[in-house]
């Protein structure tokens, strides 16, 4: 069953169209993986799902549970159970990290925010009390981010780039994390160029400029993305190799 569906998706803005006709379902309790060039129109269509400021004012729709949320502003959406972590996470300055973690937990104790920081691989005593500032690294961040959305247990989670300026113990926390999202019935979504995320993933989508191009079991994308790509518009070809040795640079989309 579908939980969220996009249906001829059509964003357009000053440089073009930055989703052309798009149309995807995502079923329940899986993790997805879209995937793509920079400049695919990937994380553009993370922010329309969620309903940013500047990405409401598009074509087609957008339907969670069978119904329309396109004229959903973001509030309404997160409320009902979708979430979006963000490439780069977010700083607040004067906010500890247990505030942040329990600002949208389910459980507000103080017990929830030692098991998730735990879950993500940070100590609890270190790390409780801490300001989600400058003090903190990108992937102190982002580890923290996974955090309250553990402690949140959404329907839907967007994860764009979740593996982007952490380390390889961060990142193994990270793929830990998705798949007790998964065990919780929560459906991930998963945005990224990273065939090694890619692999984490059920089922996969293949985007280039701001098309479909392919869709399908994730062994069947990833031969696709590492060489053996569709015909499509895109100047760019993605490349296996290259990709791998820039996994933690950004993305414009």
């Amino acid at each position: 069953m579908a939980i969220l569906e996009v249906r001829d998706l059509t964003l357009q803005m000053d440089s073009g169209f930055i989703l052309n006709g798009l149309t995807m379902e995502f079923w329940e309790g899986y993790v997805h993986a879209v995937v793509g060039p920079n400049g695919a129109g990937k994380s553009t269509l993370a922010n329309v799902i969620m309903g940013l400021p500047g990405y409401r004012h598009h074509g087609g729709d957008v339907l969670f549970e069978g119904r329309s949320i396109k004229h959903l502003n973001v509030d309404e959406r997160a409320r009902l159970g979708i979430t979006l972590a963000w490439q780069e996470p977010a700083r607040f300055e004067g906010l500890k990290v247990d505030q942040f973690i329990l600002a949208a937990a389910g459980e507000k104790s103080e017990r929830e925010v030692d098991r998730v920081l735990e879950l993500v691989g940070l100590d609890p005593f270190r790390y409780r009390r801490r300001a989600v500032d400058k003090t903190l690294s990108g992937g102190e961040r982002k580890r923290i981010e996974l955090a309250s959305i553990l402690a949140m247990k959404p329907r839907l989670v967007m994860l764009d780039e979740p593996d982007s300026g952490v380390d390889i113990e961060a990142i193994e926390r990270i793929f830990e994390a998705i798949a007790l999202l998964k065990k919780e019935g929560t459906t991930v979504l998963l945005i990224t160029h990273s065939p090694r995320v890619l692999e984490r993933a059920d089922h996969a989508f293949l985007m280039c400029s701001g098309m479909l191009v392919d869709k399908g079991e994730t062994r069947k994308i990833l031969e696709c993305f590492s060489g053996k790509c569709l015909p499509c518009p895109h100047q760019n070809v993605p490349d296996l190799n290259s990709i791998s040795k820039n996994k933690s640079g950004g993305e414009n989309a």
